[in-house]
């Protein structure tokens, strides 16, 4: 998107409106199979990631599925539930990549940290896998020295590390290897709902 036509841009609404977003479920999918720019973390086929949203409107246990709308078209959505008495996991995270930088994520973060605060959460987490070596973590043998390896991790090729920090989570944890070896699962959280 070049800068005039971002500043002709429509505006974004955001909302977790089940209907508008069951309404909105074939561009989310078309989003996570898209999934840029990190190509290992899309969906496989449409028809997953159609299950990935429906999954998000059940009612079985506290939820949140948040889409971002702009021009009647899903620029991003974000999705979640209760693990915990007190905890909610924030996954997925997807934005179109037309509308990257320009503050859908962190919007679409906060709301959800929003939803699980009022749902009586006091943390809310995510893992975020690096299965290209693009963590200080990836391709590297962790065993050993976990911890003091994780409290040194960065971003340096890219990864959504950066921008969840950005959001004001921390690394909480680190699962070695789990995706392949030197391809761990890198844990954060953030505190919400404390007042």
């Amino acid at each position: 998107m070049s800068q005039d036509s971002r500043e002709q841009a429509p505006a974004v609404q955001y909302t977790g409106d089940r209907s508008t977003v069951a309404a909105q479920r074939d561009q989310i999918a078309a989003m996570l199979c898209d999934f840029r720019p990190s190509a290992e973390h899309r969906w496989a086929t449409h028809e997953e990631a159609l299950a990935e949203v429906d999954e998000s409107l059940q009612d079985d246990r506290p939820r949140a599925s948040i889409v971002a709308i702009a021009g009647g078209r899903a620029v991003g959505w974000v999705a979640g539930y209760r693990t915990y008495d007190h905890a909610f996991e924030l996954h997925p995270l997807v934005v179109d990549h037309a509308w990257q930088g320009r503050g859908v994520g962190r919007r679409l973060v906060a709301l959800f940290e929003d939803h699980a605060a009022a749902a009586g959460a006091l943390t809310v987490y995510l893992g975020s896998d690096d299965t290209s070596g693009r963590t200080s973590l990836g391709g590297e043998g962790l065993f050993g020295a976990v911890l003091a390896r994780a409290g040194r991790i960065r971003d340096v090729g890219g990864h959504p590390l950066g921008f969840y920090v950005r959001c004001g989570y921390e690394v909480v944890g680190v699962l070695p290897d789990v995706n392949g070896l030197g391809k761990p699962d890198i844990w954060l959280a953030k505190p919400v709902g404390r007042g």
